[in-house]
């Protein structure tokens, strides 16, 4: 059934209106309502377990040879480490900035209990939940690796800078800066290759951390230790020695670069005691310490939920938005351009029979005489001839 010009002219504006609000939204989703996503998620809750590399060496020394009496200081070897990192989301935390809250443990795991554990530390950050990087406050975060009388943490306030548990959102190829726990410095992470893990682009990135003295960083009891030298096993006999603890790494890390996501991790530890930074006296530990797989296919899986709404919101939502927007407002505006064209409608004589632009007829009366009305030449409308004929034929 045909629509009256009124319903057209209502429709077209409909259209038009519809087509002008999705085109909109189409430019205002990728600009807009991305910037708003494009942040790390308040409800993180991440485990990333990693295990030392079999084919390399895992040196550890053993704690209990430096207070045995008649024992020199002895390293492990070939010891079987795992390297634990719980991270949550702690206040405070809004819209722009959150809290990230890592516990990290280092054990060996041919030791139960707490005899297993090598190294612990809980490390606190707030960052910008866009870029990655710590805010400006300071203190902006802590770390506690000690611990009191009744076995709780002791944090210190520590101004961190430089990225540490994420990248930013369209990670680049260029060198950033990066936050170590133990050594409490920011040195450069830079680029080395983009590559693949399991089919996904990743960016790899290194870092190397420089030899530091951690009794420089911390007053904690194990960075500084005077023993006999023999129980170090060096010469001397009795005499007391002061070591200190130092450690060194060089850090690998692979990012998602659309979204920021470590996807796979790798560290070269490296902590010994010695009297200066150049000579290691007593290997502590060593090793290379990578992403268990079930760490890196679970990091994977977060990446790829993260670059699933990224696309859905930055390509997929636009793009359908802005067909649709632009055939409604071309159909809208076809609409509106032909609603008021339609056959004009024969418009009705008058009473007394006029037409527009004619002459009114005039009716023959019974008593005239009879004529005869002939038609005018060219005259389609001219009535018809009219003859009276005399009532005695």
């Amino acid at each position: 059934m045909a629509l009256s010009a009124g319903t057209r002219r209502t429709v077209a504006c409909v259209l038009v209106g519809l087509g002008a609000l999705l085109i909109v939204a189409a430019l205002m989703i990728p600009t807009y309502t991305v910037s708003k996503m494009a942040k790390t998620p308040l409800d993180l809750e991440i485990t990333t377990v990693a295990v030392n590399q079999k084919d390399q060496e895992s040196l550890v020394l053993d704690s209990s040879s430096l207070t045995a009496e008649g024992r020199s200081a002895e390293v492990n070897k070939n010891v079987p480490l795992v390297s634990q990192r719980f991270l949550t989301v702690e206040d405070p935390s809004d819209a722009d900035e959150m809290t990230i809250q890592a516990g990290n443990t280092l054990r060996r795991i041919d030791k139960s209990g707490d005899t297993g554990v090598l190294t612990a530390y809980v490390d606190r950050v707030t960052i910008d939940r866009t870029t990655g990087e710590p805010v400006a406050a300071d203190p902006n975060g802590s770390i506690a690796i000690t611990t009191n009388s009744k076995g709780e943490a002791l944090a210190d306030p520590v101004q961190h800078t430089g990225l540490q548990y994420r990248f930013p959102i369209g990670t680049e190829k260029k060198t950033y800066p990066y936050f170590d726990v133990l050594a409490r410095t920011t040195t450069d992470m830079e680029f080395q290759e983009e590559t693949e893990i399991n089919g996904t682009k990743v960016y790899h990135f290194r870092q190397n951390v420089p030899v530091t003295n951690l009794n420089d960083v911390s007053k904690a009891p194990t960075n500084k230790l005077e023993l006999p030298a023999a129980k170090w096993g060096v010469e001397g006999g009795e005499e007391p020695v002061t070591m200190y603890r130092f450690y060194g790494n060089t850090r690998d890390v692979w990012v998602e670069p659309e979204t920021g996501t470590v996807v796979k991790g790798g560290e070269q530890l490296n902590i010994f005691y010695g009297r200066s930074a150049d000579k290691v006296e007593v290997q502590a530990l060593k090793a290379n310490m990578v992403f268990d797989t079930d760490t890196v296919e679970s990091q994977l899986a977060v990446a790829k939920d993260n670059i699933d709404t990224l696309s859905l919101f930055g390509r997929v939502l636009p793009i359908v938005f802005g067909i649709i927007g632009v055939l409604a407002l071309i159909a809208g505006i076809a609409l509106g351009l032909t609603g008021g064209r339609g056959g004009n409608p024969a418009r009705p004589t008058g009473p007394t029979g006029r037409r527009p632009g004619g002459s009114s007829p005039v009716a023959a009366s019974a008593a005239d005489a009879p004529t005869t009305t002939l038609p005018r030449t060219g005259d389609a409308d001219a009535p018809t001839e009219t003859i009276k004929l005399p009532k005695n034929l």
